[in-house]
Order: C-alpha cells, then sequence, then structure tokens
C-alpha cells in the first residue's frame, strides 16, 4: 500500500474543508494512503462465476428457450 507523509505542510494550500482553523499560517502534518483495491462491491471473476445458481443450461438449452419465445411473439 501506497503512503505520503508531508510534515510542516502549510494549511493555507489545503482545500477549506480540510484546513484545521482559521490560521493561515498554520502548518500541519498530511498523510495521504491508497486504499485497499479490494474494499467495496468489486469482486474476482472467480467470484462471479462461483455466484451462478444451478442449474447450468447449455448453449443448446438457451438457443432453444429463445427459439420457443420468438415462436409465441409470432402467434
Amino acid at each position: 500500500m501506497n503512503k505520503i507523509i508531508r510534515e510542516h505542510y502549510p494549511a493555507a494550500k489545503l482545500p477549506q474543508d480540510l484546513r484545521p482553523n482559521q490560521d493561515p499560517n498554520a502548518r500541519v502534518t498530511v498523510t495521504i494512503e491508497e486504499e485497499d483495491q479490494r474494499s467495496g462491491d468489486v469482486l474476482s471473476l472467480e467470484e462471479i462465476w462461483a455466484m451462478r445458481e444451478r442449474p447450468f443450461r447449455t448453449k443448446e438449452e438457451i438457443d432453444a428457450e429463445i427459439r420457443r419465445q420468438r415462436d409465441e411473439w409470432d402467434d
């Protein structure tokens, strides 16, 4: 994990919502850490495949279902 530390950084250079007080001459220590890429709802392809529900259908079964549905539209 990457980490950047800046000591004695001028608070005046920070965005307003990150400034600790109104003193423009204040000095702060800024620490920035990269978050883990796996945090949140990101899933690997293996995890996605593992979540599939059974029964799995073959290509032929899927094609047959689509044909049946198309035939229903023609009626």
